[in-house]
């Protein structure tokens, strides 16, 4: 960083605590909300479309955050985030008794990981040089990571052997780890002050996405996430079609999100060494074969092992996408730029979760993974044309 160490350290550890807390709150509220509506009896082919109502809000609020990210600075947007997940670790706990209830909350999940992630890679992006993109995005998801890892650890706290656990137990922890998120929120300083009188650079969407190559890692990384979710949905739903226990589920959720952070906090020598393109590409294949293999019955500690492999695997793209439309994209249009690329993931959040929701009817959660290790495979070649980073700033 380019800044003194003592200031790097007062809004890094705020930073780095925001960031671990929505994906904590994110990974553990989501797949609790399917077994709460397994409980309410929901038929699993609704799952889908469940999972879809985190994205579909905040799939027409994306880009306007970003703009006003840019605009106000990332910490005003970063404090809406965590009083709204606040409201929906509180709507899950109250109003989750009932099917329309789960799902206003999950729509509230969804608004307050999105502001909240918008509102962080625009930080990212601004405080860092460009020469240490994939390094400062790979230490950024790592930590994203560690919340992911973390959330499930209370699945496996109040789950235990039972292929259900206790849900009102675990909103209740989620509405503490929330507050602790607002507060977090509130003592990370913003760079807005940092951009002087300058104001944000005037530019359209349509300006960022004619920019070379971004529509493709676009695409990247909308399969990319989408994985992600169908990892976080499916997994649970395979479980209990199988009769793995919760805990157990939780433990290979844990380990998808540990491994990925293992590759991310490697990022940056990886792709100094062998290139963006070919970290990418490599890694997109490797979660395809993962994600084919792991609906084949096998033992649980084989399981365990693939889930592994996926994590590994799909901890990389998502950081040299955020690195590379922050190299691409001038100071003053980042926040938009990454919600530019939140827009795609939330559109593919809806799309693949829905199709996969229709999948399951007849395939069941098998299906449903083989359909996105094909969407995998596909953006694995496209990923190919992806710029090498560029060490000049």
């Amino acid at each position: 960083m380019t800044e003194p160490t003592a200031s790097v350290r007062r809004w890094a550890v705020p930073f780095f605590a925001h960031t671990v807390l929505i994906q904590a709150v994110t990974f553990v509220l989501r797949p609790t909300a399917v077994y709460r509506a397994l409980e309410l009896d929901v038929p699993s082919y609704w799952m889908g479309a469940l999972g879809a109502t985190f994205a579909i809000v905040p799939l027409v609020l994306a880009v306007p955050a970003g703009l006003l990210s840019d605009r106000y600075g990332e910490r005003p947007v970063m404090v809406t985030g965590g009083l709204i997940t606040i409201g929906s670790a509180t709507a899950f706990l109250y109003l989750g008794h009932s099917v329309a209830g789960v799902i206003a909350a999950t729509v509230l999940l969804g608004i307050g990981h999105l502001l909240s992630v918008v509102a962080q890679q625009a930080m990212v992006a601004n405080r860092t040089p460009r020469a240490r993109y994939d390094s400062a995005f790979g230490h950024y998801t790592f930590a994203a990571s560690a919340g992911q890892a973390i959330g499930p650890g209370l699945i496996i706290l109040f789950g235990g052997s039972q292929a259900i656990p206790h849900t009102g137990a675990i909103f209740t922890a989620s509405l503490a780890l929330s507050v602790a998120l607002l507060l977090a929120a509130i003592a990370t300083p913003s760079t807005h002050d940092r951009r002087g009188d300058r104001g944000p650079v005037e530019g359209s969407i349509r300006d960022l996405v004619r920019r070379k190559g971004l529509l493709r890692a676009l695409t990247v990384s909308c399969v990319v996430l989408a994985a992600v979710d169908i990892s976080l949905v499916y997994l649970p739903l395979l479980g209990t079609e199988r009769d793995i226990a919760s805990g157990t589920i939780g433990l290979l959720l844990a380990l998808r999100a540990g491994s990925s952070m293992i590759s991310r906090l490697m990022l940056g020598r990886l792709t100094e060494r062998l290139g963006r393109p070919l970290v990418l590409t490599g890694s997109v294949t490797l979660a395809a074969l993962a994600m084919a293999l792991a609906p084949i019955p096998m033992p649980v500690v084989l399981l365990g092992f693939v889930v592994v492999v996926m994590g590994l695997s799909l901890g990389a793209g998502q950081p040299l996408t955020m690195s590379w439309l922050a190299e691409a994209t001038p100071p003053g249009l980042r926040g938009r730029a990454m919600s530019l690329r939140l827009t795609g993931n939330r559109l593919g959040q809806v799309v693949v979760p829905s199709l996969a929701g229709l999948v399951a009817v007849g395939a069941g959660a098998s299906g449903v993974l083989w359909v996105t290790a094909a969407a995998l495979g596909v953006v694995a070649a496209a990923s190919r044309s992806i710029p090498r980073s560029d060490p000049n700033p």
